[in-house]
């Protein structure tokens, strides 16, 4: 069986060095025949081509290399699905490191729970500059679940995550490029496939590591992409439905939102003086609900415009 890891990059050729250093030493077996990767370049100067022309490819590797010079996250991950060929489709960032033996982790719990796709957990690595409240507010850190738990979009992301290749073929794209720009391209992929009856489940065995940018493990930083992912996900929300349908759903949602938007804010306050930690993190419940109210109109935040 061939498994092929797909890679969007952008700007990070330190980074995707070492993914491809690390992607060369999961090693064949167990059901895997044949390990092809696939990097789409999706900044216009091209920046990774030189790394991936340096990758000195391990034996039953392939290398696959793509450009897709608009900046547009679906439309790379569509470049790189369009040129995979393996049974089952990988998908890691390009600042992510996965551990050993990470594909045949995924590969067997797909097979023994007879699952569509399997995603497993990013774990943050902080750099010592990273402030502690930081750190320990936990906030670049996701929910993780028992092996073979079933799940929905909810926590099925692109950054650590093995599809079988049949799925996604049936989807147009399969990544809407509506949502290449702003994000969320991920979450409307897994909400189609899900209607489709696909089976979604959790490894926790196969991490992936990814380091936090300093630039990035700030206030501002943190409640901007909590504003961000409020927009994208009320989108994702009503993007399939009616015009009249989506109206009324909208304004459901938006009510819903406003009245989380103003006990979050009052809850941050109160926190202030008790917790920076907790109050920070009512503050990006409340920018999510933020980007929820502005999500349904034309104003949308984009994150991967350039």
């Amino acid at each position: 069986m061939k498994i092929s890891v797909c890679i969007c990059s952008f700007r990070r050729p330190l980074l995707l060095s070492a993914l491809l250093t690390q992607l060369g030493q999961q090693g064949l077996g167990q059901g895997i025949a044949a390990i092809e990767v696939v990097v789409v370049d999706n900044d216009p100067h091209n920046t990774a081509a030189q790394v991936v022309a340096a990758w000195t490819v391990p034996q039953g590797f392939s290398l696959l290399a793509r450009h897709v010079p608009v900046p547009n996250i679906a439309l790379a991950r569509n470049a790189a699905v369009a040129a995979a060929t393996g049974e089952w489709i990988a998908f890691v960032d390009d600042d992510e490191v996965p551990v050993q033996h990470w594909l045949r982790l995924l590969l067997a719990c797909a097979q023994a729970h007879q699952a569509d796709a399997v995603f497993g957990p990013v774990l943050p690595v902080y750099p010592p500059e990273v402030a502690p409240w930081i750190v320990q507010g936990r906030y670049f850190e996701r929910r993780r679940l028992p092996t073979g738990t079933r799940i929905t979009e909810q926590d099925a992301r692109t950054g650590n995550a093995l599809v079988r290749a049949s799925s996604l073929s049936q989807v147009h794209g399969p990544f809407d490029a509506a949502f290449g720009r702003t994000g969320g391209e991920d979450s409307m992929l897994f909400r189609d496939l899900l209607a489709r009856g696909a089976k979604f489940v959790w490894c926790d065995e196969a991490p992936v590591h990814e380091v936090v940018p300093v630039e990035r493990a700030n206030a501002q930083w943190l409640l901007r992409r909590s504003f961000r992912i409020g927009q994208t996900w009320i989108r994702a929300e009503l993007y399939r439905l009616p015009r009249g349908q989506a109206w009324m759903h909208g304004a459901k949602l938006g009510g819903r939102a406003l009245a989380q938007l103003v006990l979050s804010a009052g809850l941050a306050l109160v926190f202030v003086p008790v917790s920076r930690t907790r109050s920070f993190a009512w503050l990006r419940i409340a920018a999510a609900q933020l980007g929820k109210l502005t999500g349904m109109s034309r104003l949308q935040f984009q994150e991967y415009a350039s």
